[in-house]
């Protein structure tokens, strides 16, 4: 008997307290019951005297919270946005209290474990070069600003692009400067006196080298690009490289990407060739014949073009931000090299595995359904209001109304009668939480009031944050 007891107390489920606010309580309830075949713990929900479980505070928790000294409880959970010391809460409760997800969609993942562990990204072999176009015309101080923009971007190398016809004076005491201040220098000019002051200055890689300067580039003691004499002479590319093998240069090779309508498929044909034919090369795509010449956001570009250059292990890409949508293109490279290098080397498709290059619609919608909007609605007591977007319709509720549609504008119409005016702070609150509602609605974005919208690698914080703004404001 002693034995099969200690069995069974051994085996004894865990017992977890989820705490919560009035507005979320069916909400919680409905879907905990849901959850429940899958949980290996059982569970009590207790509910709050407080509206909004987004503005608890810790303090406030400990002053509503009733448990017996007894309690059996192993384990609380508040939400995410709970403000104030976990550890505070634990001594006076005697348990470990612990912050759940601020979304109560993302609660399944959270308590069931299911959550996959994130990849590791860190890993890449793509080296990246930046250009700073027309660098002769800019200042040190511009420059300088440049590149440390590419290198927070993830950028390896800057290279300085020159200006084809003119010999830049400077270009030795900017490469000084760049070194100076850690940077990896290239520079991309044909002008002898130009290259050869940068590579005196430190400049490691020379862009380009063919049978118009092969003769004194090849006496560099430097890296050099081999290209072809124009994007479709292979022939003299071949040349070129037979050249500066028997020279003893070091060199990779860059078949020249073309843009669409000049050439594309031909020229990515052409990669592919190179690597048939030098297969232990080192090979560079100059990536900005697309991404800077093709009116489209470019992350999806990077994207595909760092795939081909991991499958034909194309080592090194040239890219830049000179168009204004291609202003983060150096960032998104950076992912994109990451995520093909992880999904090549395991085998997986690079999916659910970092969303940083989705922006203008989001991963996943999470939605609460029309009958917990409609119960949510009938439970508030307040004149606040709240605003969710589901089911390709705006909604908001306070406790006086209830409204759904499109355009808030239709919303105010209805409303501005019945009730009294707002205040300044407050309607210009609602004005810009509705103007990210109909951003949301259009673009099939997910919208949580009190949060910024996700943008993906260009999201930024929002400035009415519910951190911010609303934390001890409702007891």
């Amino acid at each position: 008997m002693k034995a099969c007891f200690q069995t069974c107390n051994f085996m004894a489920r865990e017992r977890v307290l989820l705490i919560t606010g009035k507005l979320a309580e069916f909400s919680l309830k409905r879907l905990m019951e849901q959850l429940r075949p899958e949980l290996d713990f059982d569970f009590e929900i207790r509910v709050l005297g407080i509206t909004v479980a987004a503005l608890m505070h810790t303090g406030f928790v400990k002053r509503k919270l009733e448990l017996d000294s007894d309690h059996g409880f192993d384990r609380a959970i508040l939400t995410g946005w709970c403000q104030g010391d976990m550890e505070s809460l634990a001594a006076e409760f005697g348990m470990p209290f612990e912050l759940g997800p601020k979304d109560l969609a993302d609660l399944p993942e959270y308590l069931t474990g299911a959550q996959k562990p994130a990849p590791d990204l860190s890993q890449y072999d793509i080296e990246m070069l930046a250009e700073i176009n027309f660098a002769p015309r800019l200042t040190d101080h511009e420059i300088l600003k440049q590149a440390e923009s590419f290198r927070a971007s993830g950028a390896d190398i800057i290279d300085l692009g020159c200006v084809p016809g003119e010999c830049w004076s400077g270009i030795g005491a900017v490469t000084r400067l760049l070194i100076a201040e850690g940077f990896r220098v290239s520079v991309d000019s044909f002008d002898q006196a130009e290259v050869e002051t940068a590579v005196r200055a430190g400049a490691e890689l020379v862009l380009s080298c063919n049978s118009t300067n092969l003769q004194w580039a090849s006496r560099l003691p430097v890296e050099l690009v081999a290209i072809p004499d124009s994007p479709r002479d292979f022939a003299s590319l071949e040349l070129t490289v037979t050249a500066l093998t028997e020279r003893n240069v070091q060199f990779r090779i860059d078949p020249i990407l073309e843009p669409i309508g000049f050439g594309f498929a031909e020229s990515l044909a052409r990669y592919y060739e190179a690597r048939r034919i030098w297969p232990d090369a080192a090979i560079m795509m100059g990536i900005g014949n697309l991404t800077e010449l093709t009116d489209v956001d470019t992350a999806g570009v990077n994207f595909i073009l760092a795939a081909v250059c991991q499958e034909l292990r194309v080592h090194s890409v040239l890219t830049t931000e000179v168009i204004n949508w291609a202003q983060s293109a150096v960032a998104e490279f950076d992912v994109a090299r990451r995520l093909v290098k992880h999904s090549l080397d395991s085998g997986v498709l690079p999916k659910h595995l970092d969303n940083r290059l989705v922006m203008l619609r989001d991963p996943k919608l999470n939605e609460l359904g029309p009958e917990s909007l409609q119960k949510l609605a009938s439970n508030i007591r307040d004149p606040n209001y709240r605003i969710f977007v589901e089911a390709g319709e705006i909604h908001i509720m306070n406790r006086d109304s209830y409204w759904q549609g499109t355009d808030p504008f239709e919303w105010l119409n209805q409303v501005a009668g019945q009730t009294k005016p707002l205040d300044a702070s407050h309607a210009f609150y609602l004005g810009y939480e509705l103007s990210k509602a109909v951003t949301a609605l259009h673009l099939g974005k997910q919208y949580t009031q009190d949060e910024g919208l996700h943008w993906g690698l260009l999201s930024f914080p929002d400035p009415v944050a519910v951190e911010q703004r609303h934390v001890g404001r409702e007891e």
